[in-house]
């Protein structure tokens, strides 16, 4: 499992659902990519001298900037990573 480090942590996105307008699909690549997901793994490590409580921990389900982030592919699955800072929301 991969281990984020500094203040990252690790985000498994949740599938898109398929958009309509009307009767009309949006082809995939028309549509908004998915903002929400769930906290795989947080980073153990600190940033600097400070040291401050972590506001996520693993399996939180996450609103984040839809733009933040590097996605990664690891043993099949596609993660995201993405500094604490980008998580906007706990749902």
């Amino acid at each position: 499992m991969l281990k984020p480090l500094g203040d990252r942590v690790l985000l498994q996105v949740n599938d898109e659902k398929e958009q309509t307008v009307g009767s009309i699909v949006i082809a995939s690549n028309a549509q908004e990519k998915s903002a929400t997901g769930t906290v795989v793994a947080v980073s153990e490590t600190t940033v600097g001298d400070l040291e401050a409580p972590k506001s996520v921990k693993i399996g939180d389900e996450v609103i984040y900037d839809q733009y933040a982030g590097k996605e990664i592919k690891n043993d099949g699955e596609t993660y995201l990573v993405l500094h604490e800072r980008d998580i906007m929301a706990i749902l």
